[in-house]
């Protein structure tokens, strides 16, 4: 650690410097052994003292062993170790880390193969076992975020995968905290960040949806047809037992037909007698109502 390594060192000059000015205080031509002896205990308490002073930081535990033995627990802060005796193999880090992970070319439970990329959040919780229940527990973990996550996509169908990746990463969680804790580790959360599949079956599934929104387009067209039969149905049903409202409606649809300029409406003759347009009221009302719809957009346009 630097900030150890820096305060060391600063100790080590310092004593040092010490034993320097007290060899040089006493040192005469008849002494010079005195003086040497003095320069050497200084560099040997230097060394001895510089090297029992250790620094933990904040987030990081010290794993002490006494003479291959574990010791004890240290950090943070300044602590101090018997040098030579004791020994210090690792350093944990207690904050929250982030591995990435990822299983490529792994079969679904419907035999497609995937490429899937998942975020791993833990921290260990106990560094003694994390130290000592497994050689190398940041590879030890990583393997078995792939191997589980291999696990859980073989007994997924990709449906499942693609609509829900929070349940995935529910038991990918499970499984992987199961598996590391032993060692000391609580794994905080899975994220599965995507889900990859082959580009054959993407645009076959892009199609596939395509085609459905299709489908409920037309379902949407017929139905909307069926009531408008309904609702024809139900006027046919009006008009064959009231006459007078057939006429009015026929006599309406005419008069529409007729309201725009260049406008040419060919009616049977049988319908020209029932609505007794061959006769002069029904000439005469027409071509009122058609010149007072004209007399009007006249006065609108002005």
């Amino acid at each position: 650690m630097k900030s150890n390594n820096l305060f060391s060192g600063f100790i080590f000059i310092v004593i040092i410097g010490i034993g320097l000015v007290l060899a040089r205080s006493v040192y005469t031509e008849a002494n010079v052994a005195e003086s040497a002896i003095i320069a050497g205990i200084a560099f040997v308490t230097a060394l001895a003292i510089s090297s029992s002073i250790k620094i933990a930081a904040p987030w990081d535990k010290a794993i002490v062993l006494r003479l291959g033995h574990f010791h004890s627990l240290r950090g943070p802060g300044l602590f101090l170790i018997v040098p030579i005796i004791d020994t210090i193999p690792y350093w944990i880090d207690t904050r929250v880390i982030t591995t990435s992970f990822k299983a490529e070319k792994t079969l679904t439970k419907d035999t497609v193969p995937v490429d899937v990329d998942a975020v791993l959040f833990w921290k260990v919780l106990d560094p003694k076992k994390a130290a000592l229940e497994v050689a190398d527990y940041l590879s030890a973990i990583s393997w078995a975020s792939q191997t589980a996550l291999r696990d859980v996509i073989g007994k997924t169908m990709l449906s499942d995968m693609l609509e829900g990746r929070d349940k995935i990463s529910s038991t990918l969680q499970m499984i992987i905290d199961e598996r590391t804790e032993p060692w000391g580790i609580h794994v905080n959360s899975v994220e599965v960040k995507d889900v990859l599949i082959p580009p054959a079956l993407e645009n076959a599934m892009s199609m596939q949806a395509q085609a459905e929104r299709e489908r409920q387009a037309r379902v949407i067209l017929g139905d909307s047809e069926r009531q408008v039969a309904e609702k024809f149905g139900e006027a046919a049903l009006t008009y064959a037992n009231n006459p007078v409202a057939l006429h009015l409606r026929a006599m309406n649809m005419l008069y529409e037909g007729l309201k725009q300029n260049s406008t040419i409406v060919i009616v049977p003759s049988s319908a020209v007698d029932t609505m007794q347009l061959g006769s002069m009221a029904g000439l005469t009302a027409l071509t009122m109502g058609i010149g007072q719809e004209k007399v009007r957009k006249e006065n609108t346009g002005s």
